[in-house]
């Protein structure tokens, strides 16, 4: 293996742009002295971008990939993380910080590419190798960055901006390979060659996928652009439907759309929860330990799908069952205790089932798939993964639906939340006019039943008493 060998560049392309130290503490550099956002902006409006930002970049990103044949798109991904860490650095305010979120969520709409690229460059004969070997990069990069932002942050004392300093020297190292990577000649669909024209042909119906490889122009000039679009969309949408009759494979896809939805849904706001039960500013935390032994038990998880001597055609469906239920209970429990450590433990056995469980899916989906197929299925689950994770932050986190707090429907059930929301309009110098309202706010977007507004209403009463001779008849206002 030269040094310029295109497995052993995208290898290392892949470990640098996911050696990302200061992504554990992403969410208390944001909340810190650095940025001054509030929790509110953080997590109901500048997450939700980088999710909307990937629904709407992702088919695009897809199409232009394989058109553009997969090098320019690697570029593309580097440069926009090269960009995101530029703004995390320079950027103040909820705008630029909603921009970077956008940048953000271009680069891992681009992270496609990565996992498409090898296939056009290597001999079919060396997928398997090779696939391993890209996505053990990924990880080992993901591990390894996480493991250096704690011990820096814990041990070395070093500040939070110069982890992202670091990270942002890991994406320029992984923009600078991209360029050395060699250009493809081929790609799944808009570039065939007949040696991925005779891939194509082991899917179920080989009559079926010729005439259909026939729509494709074998090099980009047979065709016009349009034209070749159109062939292109066309064939993808025959195979769209004739995958989809498959009853396993839709069901398969299904908990996959439904899964990978609630899995984005955890990973991009567990920090916020973190950092609600343990606040980063007083306490210490261990948030990229937690990552890196997440990432490794993942790795082993998935590991395990291959090794251990189970018909998963037999045994998955019922696996499938008790582990997703699993993951719901460690959801469960983390919001309920509100404990660190139990949160950190749940977290990571949430990781390692999920992992196992797509791992498993991901076996059963492409068992009886060709390339091009399962190329087609991974990205429609994907797309279906991020509508449904879009649809509920839309409603349920986004300032312009619900605006749901991280603990809201155990938060404003608990007796305490009117003290300490009267506590601290009573810690500011406004009067209490000006703070009626925000009252009333609480008390009427609370979603629980009568028992709990009453709940909160003889709260409200109770704090007014106790400092009538603060409020006066004021108080009377927020019952009016």
């Amino acid at each position: 293996m030269t040094l310029f060998d295109p497995t052993l560049l995208l290898c290392s392309f892949g470990f640098f742009s996911s050696l990302r130290p200061f992504e554990p503490f992403i969410t208390a550099f944001l909340l810190g002295p650095d940025k001054n956002l509030t929790e509110t902006q953080v997590v109901n409006e500048i997450f939700p971008v980088w999710t909307y930002s990937y629904l709407a970049l992702l088919f695009p990103v897809f199409l232009a990939t394989d058109y553009l044949r997969y090098k320019p798109l690697l570029v593309l991904q580097a440069g926009s993380l090269l960009v995101t860490y530029v703004l995390l650095w320079k950027a103040r305010g909820l705008l630029a910080t909603q921009l970077l979120e956008f940048t953000f969520g271009l680069a891992t709409a681009s992270e496609v590419a990565y996992y498409s690229y090898i296939y056009s460059v290597v001999e079919p004969a060396r997928y398997k190798r090779v696939t391993g070997l890209c996505r053990g990069a990924t990880l080992l990069g993901s591990a390894a960055g996480s493991l250096m932002g704690q011990l820096l942050f814990s041990v070395a004392q070093v500040p939070l901006l110069h982890l992202a300093f670091i990270t942002l020297a890991s994406a320029a190292v992984a923009f600078i390979t991209a360029w050395f990577l060699p250009m493809p000649k081929r790609s799944l669909f808009f570039h065939t060659s007949p040696s991925t024209a005779a891939l194509s042909s082991s899917s179920p119906s080989e009559q079926m996928k010729e005439s259909k490889e026939a729509m494709i122009p074998r090099s980009p000039e047979a065709r016009e652009g349009g034209s070749r679009l159109l062939g292109v969309l066309t064939m993808l949408f025959e195979d769209f439907v004739q995958c989809y009759k498959c009853r396993p494979l839709l069901a398969w896809s299904v908990w996959w759309a439904l899964s990978t939805c609630g899995y984005f849904q955890i990973i991009n706001y567990i920090q916020a929860l973190w950092e609600d039960i343990h606040p980063s500013g007083k306490l210490t935390i261990y948030n990229g330990y937690v990552e890196t032994l997440a990432t490794l038990l993942g790795v082993v998880a998935a590991l395990l799908v291959g090794y251990l001597p189970v018909s998963w055609s037999t045994w998955g469906e019922l696996a499938l069952s008790v582990l997703s239920c699993l993951m719901a209970v460690c959801v469960f429990v983390m919001d309920t205790l509100r404990n660190i450590w139990v949160c950190y433990g749940c977290y990571i056995l949430f990781r390692a089932v999920y992992m196992l469980l797509i791992t498993m899916a991901t076996f059963q989906i492409a068992a009886s798939l060709s390339m091009q197929r399962y190329a087609l299925v991974f990205g429609v689950n994907t797309f279906g993964a991020l509508l449904l994770q879009t649809l509920l932050t839309l409603v349920v986190v986004d300032s312009a639906g619900l605006g749901l707090d991280i603990h809201t429907q155990v938060r404003r059930c608990r007796p305490g939340v009117v003290q300490v929301a009267s506590e601290d309009i009573c810690d500011t110098d406004v009067p209490f006019s000006s703070a009626v309202p925000r009252l009333r706010r609480l008390l009427y977007r609370h979603r629980g039943g009568l028992s709990h507004r009453l709940a909160l209403r003889r709260g409200i009463q109770a704090d007014l008493q106790e400092g009538g001779a603060i409020f006066g008849s004021a108080g009377v206002e927020l019952f009016s």
